[in-house]
Parts: C-alpha cells; structure tokens; sequence
C-alpha cells in the first residue's frame, strides 16, 4: 500500500489508503476526498468525507470540480486531507494539481513536477490534461504546456499527442496508451528538474 505525501497535510493515494485505520490517526486525517463512483466512504469519527462520482474517462468532467475540491482541502484547518481515486494514478492526481496552481500559486508544469516527485508513477488521461489545461488558462491566462504534433502515424487506437513545456525546461509530456481498451494517458520525462523548497516523500505502509 502507497500514500504519498504531497505538503505536510495533503496526501494522496489509491482507494486502499483510507483503509489503513493507523494512517488515518497518525496523520490527523480530517478529509477524505474519494473520486471514485464505486469504492465506498469509510466512516471515522472526525473524519469528513466527500466524493467526486467521476470515472477515470477522457469525457469525464472532472474539471467542473476542480475549484470546490480545492476549495475544501484549503479550508480543512482542522487536519490533513487525504485524496483518493481507485489506483491514485489520474482522477486524485489531477484533483490535488488543481489544488496546487489555485491556492499554492504554481503552474501546471511545475504542479505536475511536484506530485511525481513523490508518486512518480501518476498517469493523467488525455480529457483530464485537457481540463488543467483549461483550468491554467482561467487561472494564469496562459498554459505552461503547449500541444505539437507528433511526426508518427499510429493506428487510431494508438494514436499519440505531444505536450512540450518551455523550451528551456527541455522536457515534453507524451501521450502512450495503456493499452487499446484504456484511455490514453501522459508520461513527463524532465532531463532537468528544478530544486523546490518543500520537499515531499512517499509513505510505504
């Protein structure tokens, strides 16, 4: 089981992370975000919880609610928050990114760079890049992230699109598939990666 530390009172996780009852306590959970339609809410004395019913679908609409989630975990004074999908991989990631540029004041490159340091194995669909791509808009007036075109000609099931950032990151986002019956979803392979200040870690429990 993985939780993954994301500030000293976010973490982020799959759907077994609000199980782990010793978790829950040590950390001071106060809010489970739960974006999943099927896993359940535990019930904690204490303990909020509240869900994003959302599937893990490029047409899902996750980004109409980016601005309350974040909300929220902003506003949890009164403990840590823990966000979760059913793998922590696209749903919870996109959610706690969108968190990270409205109220910790980063771009969606640098939002991004700050979770997989600490979960380098998140996994965005394509339809959830599109919405923090929207939300960076609405938010920066800009994007950090622009689209160019790929130059192979995969199968339409295997077909590829290509987020380059600032050339002088010299790093890109590429869209791969999971496989033909998944939806798509990006990887960032950063050559150079910038120092933050706060450091964040994976929990192993």
């Amino acid at each position: 089981m993985s939780v993954s530390q994301i500030t000293p009172t976010l973490f982020l996780s799959g759907a077994d992370g609000p199980l782990n009852v010793a978790l829950v306590s040590q950390k001071g959970i106060t809010l489970i975000v739960n974006a999943t339609i099927n896993h359940a809410s535990p019930n904690y004395p204490g303990v909020e919880c509240v869900r994003v019913p959302v599937s893990d679908l490029p047409s899902a609409r996750l980004g109409d609610h980016f601005d309350w989630v974040a909300k929220r975990i902003h506003c949890n004074l009164t403990g840590s928050t823990l966000v979760h999908c059913a793998a922590g991989m696209s749903r919870s990631p996109a959610l706690v990114m969108a968190y990270l540029m409205r109220y910790r004041g980063v771009t969606l490159c640098r939002a991004h760079r700050w979770v997989r340091e600490s979960r380098p194995y998140v996994r965005l669909n394509a339809g959830f890049w599109d919405q923090l791509l929207q939300y960076e808009k609405l938010l920066y007036g800009k994007n950090t992230i622009r689209v160019a075109a790929v130059e192979e000609t995969p199968p339409p099931t295997l077909r590829m699109t290509r987020f380059v950032l600032p050339q002088q990151q010299k790093s890109c986002l590429t869209l791969i598939p999971r496989s033909p019956l998944m939806s798509q979803s990006l990887v960032m392979t950063p050559k150079n990666r910038p120092r933050r200040g706060t450091k964040s870690s994976s929990i192993k429990v």
